[in-house]
C-alpha cells in the first residue's frame, strides 16, 4: 500500500485548523448574537416597566382626586363622619381595556389616637396625652413606658422625661448616629427611629395612631374601642366587645355619640375631655392600589378638608405609609 505523501500532511492540518476556526467563529457570533438579543429584551422590559409605573402614578392621582371630590359631596351631605358613610366604603374596578385594575379606600384618621396630642402647641409635654397613650399601650399589652419616650422624641426641649425618656444621649450611641426629632411627627414610621422600639411593636400599635397636627381632636364615630376606652382609666366597654360596636355602627349613623358618651363616662369624667372630641373629622388618608399587568404601585395621600369643602393632599408617599 502506498502512504500519503509529505505534502499531504500540511494541507490536512491546514484543514483542521480551518475548521476549527470556522467553529469559533459560529461560537462567538452566536454568543454575541444571545447577547444582543437578551440585552434588547431587558431594554424593552425595563422601558415597559418604567412605562407602566409613570401610568400607574398618574391613575393613581386621579383616584385621589375621586377620593378628594367624595369627601368634598360628604361634607355637603352630611356633617358628622362616621363609619358607613360613602367615603368609607373600598371600591374596586378595572381599567380601560382590561389592562389592569384600581383599588382605594378612605380611613379616617381622626379616628386615632394623635402622637402629636402628646405636646402642646407650645412644645411642652401633655401629661393626660401621656396617660392616655400609656393606656393605649397597655390595653395593647405593650410596656407602657413606650410613652414617655414618644413624648421625648416629639416635644422641643433635650431633657429626659422621667422615668423612661429618651433624648439625644440615647439616639447618638445608636449606629448611625442621630438626633431625637424634638419637633412633632409627620409620619407614625419615625416611631422605628425609637432606640428598641422595633418593627413588631410598631406593626401593633400602628392601626391605632396618627401623625396630625397639634389640637386635632378625636372623632368618636369612628374611633376604635380601644382608643375610646383610653380616654379614662379603668374604662373597657367597647375593646372588651369589638363586634358590638362594628354592630352598632353596621345601622348607618354615628356610635357612639358625644351623648353616647356622656352617659357611658357620666357628665364630670365626659367634661374633662369633652373639648377634645368630634363628631366629624378633617385628615384622611386615601390608599390607592393600582395593578397594571405584572406592575404594582401603591400610593397614601393625607387628605385635609377644610370647612369650605376643599380638600387638598397634605403629604403623599409610595410603596408604604
Amino acid at each position: 500500500m502506498r502512504s500519503p505523501s509529505r505534502a499531504a500532511v500540511p494541507f490536512a492540518r491546514q484543514r483542521g485548523i480551518a475548521l476549527i476556526t470556522a467553529v469559533l467563529v459560529v461560537a462567538l457570533a452566536t454568543i454575541l448574537a444571545i447577547n444582543v438579543a437578551f440585552r434588547g429584551f431587558v431594554d424593552q422590559r425595563r422601558s415597559g416597566n418604567l412605562f407602566a409605573i409613570d401610568q400607574a402614578f398618574q391613575i393613581a392621582l386621579g383616584a385621589e382626586a375621586l377620593a378628594a371630590d367624595v369627601l368634598r359631596n360628604d361634607l355637603k351631605d352630611s356633617k358628622t363622619d362616621y363609619v358607613g358613610e360613602a367615603w368609607s366604603q373600598p371600591v374596586k374596578f378595572p381599567l380601560d381595556d382590561g389592562i389592569g385594575t384600581v383599588e382605594g379606600q378612605i380611613e379616617d384618621q381622626q379616628g386615632r389616637f394623635n402622637l402629636n396630642s402628646l405636646v402642646t402647641n407650645e412644645g411642652k409635654t401633655n401629661p393626660a396625652a401621656v396617660q392616655q397613650l400609656e393606656r393605649i399601650l397597655g390595653l395593647l399589652k405593650l410596656d407602657t413606658q413606650w410613652a414617655s419616650a414618644i413624648a421625648d422624641w416629639i416635644d422641643s426641649d433635650t431633657q429626659p422625661g422621667f422615668p423612661s425618656g429618651a433624648e439625644d444621649s440615647i439616639y447618638t450611641s445608636e449606629t448611625p448616629p442621630h438626633l431625637a426629632a424634638n419637633m412633632p411627627i409627620t409620619r407614625i414610621s419615625e416611631l422605628l427611629q425609637l432606640q428598641g422600639f422595633g418593627a413588631e411593636r410598631y406593626a401593633k400599635l400602628k392601626p391605632f395612631v396618627s401623625a396630625l397636627p397639634v389640637g386635632t381632636k378625636l372623632n368618636v364615630c369612628t374611633a376604635s374601642g380601644i382608643v375610646l376606652d383610653s380616654l379614662f382609666e379603668g374604662t373597657q366597654q367597647f375593646s372588651m366587645n369589638p363586634d358590638a360596636l362594628k354592630e352598632q355602627r353596621q345601622h348607618g349613623n354615628c356610635f357612639p355619640s358625644m351623648r353616647d358618651l356622656e352617659g357611658t363616662l357620666g357628665t364630670v369624667r365626659f367634661n374633662k375631655v369633652r373639648n377634645s372630641l368630634s363628631e366629624s373629622s378633617s385628615y384622611f388618608q386615601a390608599r390607592v392600589w393600582v395593578t397594571i399587568g405584572t406592575t404594582e404601585f401603591t400610593l397614601y395621600s393625607l387628605l385635609a378638608r377644610g370647612s369650605g369643602g376643599i380638600v387638598r393632599p397634605v403629604s403623599r408617599s409610595f410603596g408604604t405609609d
